[in-house]
C-alpha cells in the first residue's frame, strides 16, 4: 500500500495533473482529453494556452493510437502506452510513451532531429509544404505533420528518447512543453 502513497507524492512533486497507462482507443483518447480540459478549466487557464495544450495532447494521443495499429494480435503483445500532462508555474508539459517497431526508430529520430533544427519560420514553411503536398522530400520521407505542429504550438524543442525493449520493439518517449504565457 505504500506504493500508492509514493505514487501520490511523485505526482505532487512532478506537478502531474493527469496520468493514464493502458491500451489507447479512440474512446479512451476522448476521455483523457475531456479530463485534461476539465483540469485546465479548474485553473482558469487562458483560452489560447488551453487550445495549444489541447492541440499537443491530441497529436500525442493520435500518435499512440496510430502506433497501436502496428501490433498484430498474434504477437500476443499488448500495446499499452502512457500519457501524462503536468503543470508548472510557467508551462504545461505533455509526455507520452509507447512501443514502436524497431524499424521505425531511425526514421522517427531523424524526423524529430530535423524538426528540432528548424526555427519558427522554417517550421511554418514546412507545415505549409506538408499540407499542400501531403509530404515533403520524397527521398528522405515526410517530416511528420503532427510533430511539426507540436513544435509550432509549443515554440520549444521536442524532447524524445528511444529505449530498446526487445529485438523487434523500442519504447518511444516524447515530451512537449507549452508556455503558460502568450
Amino acid at each position: 500500500m505504500k506504493f500508492i502513497y509514493d505514487l501520490h507524492r511523485t505526482m505532487l512533486k512532478k506537478e502531474l495533473i493527469l496520468i493514464y497507462e493502458g491500451e489507447f482507443t479512440q474512446d479512451v483518447t476522448k476521455s483523457v482529453l475531456a479530463m485534461a480540459e476539465r483540469n485546465m478549466d479548474s485553473y482558469n487557464e487562458d483560452g489560447k494556452v488551453k487550445r495549444k495544450v489541447f492541440n499537443v495532447m491530441m497529436e500525442c494521443l493520435q500518435n499512440i493510437v496510430r502506433h497501436a495499429d502496428n501490433f498484430e494480435p498474434e504477437r500476443k503483445v499488448r500495446n499499452n502506452a502512457v500519457f501524462m500532462i503536468g503543470k508548472h508555474e510557467r508551462e504545461y508539459y505533455v509526455t507520452s510513451g509507447n512501443a514502436i517497431p524497431n524499424d521505425d526508430v531511425q526514421e522517427m529520430g531523424n524526423k524529430l532531429e530535423r524538426i528540432n533544427s528548424m526555427d519558427t519560420i522554417e517550421l511554418k514553411e514546412l507545415y505549409k509544404k506538408i499540407i499542400k503536398n501531403g509530404k515533403i522530400d520524397p527521398v528522405k520521407g515526410g517530416a511528420g505533420l503532427g510533430f511539426v505542429d507540436m513544435a509550432r504550438k509549443s515554440g520549444r524543442k521536442l524532447i524524445f528518447d528511444f529505449e530498446p525493449i526487445d529485438d523487434t520493439l523500442t519504447f518511444f518517449s516524447f515530451k512537449a512543453t507549452i508556455p503558460r504565457t502568450i
